[in-house]
């Protein structure tokens, strides 16, 4: 058995999750924030068995995709110079972080 772990964009948690449910494929959403940019993620969680995670990991990568946006990326308070206006920058979001880890044990009550 696996756990297929993704951190994937809140714009795509809701396709993403019809979309393995529509597969067959039970999931748990966890609201998460990223550290870089401080936005809103969601991290998926599917256990599955070993022969489906390629077809789990497919489904992400379908739904999932990445796009350029502009931010505004401040320094932290303590660094900026009197006078500093922030500026912005073109960043990649979107797509997923997948982790795919063994389970010992599976139960489910």
């Amino acid at each position: 058995m696996k756990l297929v772990l993704a951190v994937i964009n809140d714009e795509d948690s809701h396709k993403l999750t019809e979309k393995l449910a529509n597969a067959g494929y039970m999931a748990t959403k966890l609201a998460s924030t990223g550290g870089f940019l401080k936005t809103g993620n969601t991290t998926i969680f599917v256990g599955v068995q070993k022969d489906k995670v390629e077809d789990v990991i497919n489904i992400i990568s379908e739904q999932c995709k990445t796009n350029k946006q502009l931010s505004l990326l401040n320094p932290p308070a303590s660094s900026i110079a009197e006078g500093f206006v922030p500026y912005p920058i073109e960043v990649t979001v979107g797509g997923a972080t997948i982790f795919v880890l063994d389970i010992d044990q599976f139960i489910k009550i």
